[in-house]
Order: structure tokens, then sequence, then C-alpha cells
């Protein structure tokens, strides 16, 4: 089982997430909604495509951008339709 945390809260874990480039893209229904605000950040990756990104809400405390996710991935990344990746402080394991 595979959880993410930020803030001491655990704020998504699975046993079916997928490793790409050191990430672990967890299923969008093994992330707690309720901490994810919608970001305006865009950033474009070669062979993935268009990556989207949240910003984290635990316990009134923000995190900008510390989520992403491919809505419309590129071929190649197919299979992170649909998932949820961490970083800035997030620790997952």
């Amino acid at each position: 089982m595979v959880e993410a945390r930020w803030n001491g809260t655990l704020i998504a874990r699975s046993d079916d997430t997928v490793v790409v480039e050191g990430n672990h893209y967890f299923p969008v229904d093994a992330v707690d909604p309720a901490i994810l605000g919608r970001s305006e950040t865009t950033s474009i990756c070669p062979w993935k495509g268009v990556a989207r990104y949240y910003d984290l809400h635990v316990d009134g405390t923000e995190n900008p951008d510390a989520a992403w996710y491919y809505p419309d991935p590129m071929e190649e990344a197919e299979n992170i339709r649909g998932r949820i990746a961490f970083w800035k402080g997030v620790q997952v394991g």
C-alpha cells in the first residue's frame, strides 16, 4: 500500500499506483477530494502532454501546485490517465 502525506495528514492511499519517472501516480478516487483546489498552472512534457495542477489545502495551510495530473495524456503516457501525482513536500511511500 502506497500512501501520500502532507503536514502529517493522509491525503492519498492505494495499492494501485503507476510509477513514472520516480513519481507515484495515484488513482483519482484514492485521493481525498476535500484537500484539492484547482490551480491555473500548466506545464508541458514532450512525451506525456499538458499537465494541470492542484493546490493542496490541509488544516488551513495551502501548498500551491503540489499535485499534478494529465487530463488528456499522449499515447505513450495513457497509463497515467485519471491519476494524480505529488511533490513539493508531500511524502510518498
